[in-house]
């Protein structure tokens, strides 16, 4: 007798948040069908039956991910009108690792590094950057765009990573002399 076909809706994107699981825990080299099957608690055979290897599942669990960072990017100036409250939504992201924890920022190290190696990977990061610099792109002109969000990025990285904080004002002082009122 054949047990009936469990319902389950959610399953591949269960399989994809344990994978970003996993990946935060293990890298990206660590990540195996097995450790992410379990992570899911699904049988091994559901992660080949959604996915066409461990390279497809990394990569669209990679992109949900990005996905998930560009809307709490963008969230972040939501409110913003104007050149100050740029200003004061931009020092917020910074100085609150632009809202990830350090599990999402593993997960993000390891896309970049990924990415290296990978050129299919360049476009999850290509969008990733697009979309923040059209959030950018609201307030300031392409070319200041790209360089706010590159100088954003680099400060969260040394935010998270540095031993000591910067001196208070820092981050704001910095980001005013590139969002100076035009």
């Amino acid at each position: 007798m054949t047990r009936p076909r469990r319902y389950d809706p959610d399953r591949k994107r269960r399989i994809l948040d344990a994978a970003l699981a996993v990946i935060a825990e293990h890298g990206r080299a660590g990540t195996t069908h097995r450790l992410v099957a379990a992570a899911a608690d699904v049988p091994l055979g559901s992660l080949t039956y959604h996915f066409a290897g461990l390279d497809d599942l990394c990569r669209q669990a990679f992109a949900q991910h990005a996905e998930r960072l560009s809307t709490v990017y963008a969230g972040h100036f939501a409110g913003v009108v104007d050149r100050a409250g740029l200003l004061d939504a931009v020092t917020a992201l910074v100085e609150g690792n632009a809202g990830a924890d350090p599990a999402d920022w593993a997960i993000a190290f390891e896309l970049y590094l990924a990415a290296l190696r990978d050129p299919e990977l360049r476009t999850v990061t290509q969008g990733w950057m697009e979309a923040s610099r059209a959030t950018l792109g609201r307030f300031l002109d392409p070319e200041t765009a790209r360089g706010v969000d590159a100088l954003i990025e680099g400060m969260v990285i040394h935010h998270m990573l540095a031993t000591e904080p910067a001196p208070a004002g820092e981050v704001r002082r910095v980001f005013a002399r590139l969002i100076a009122t035009p």
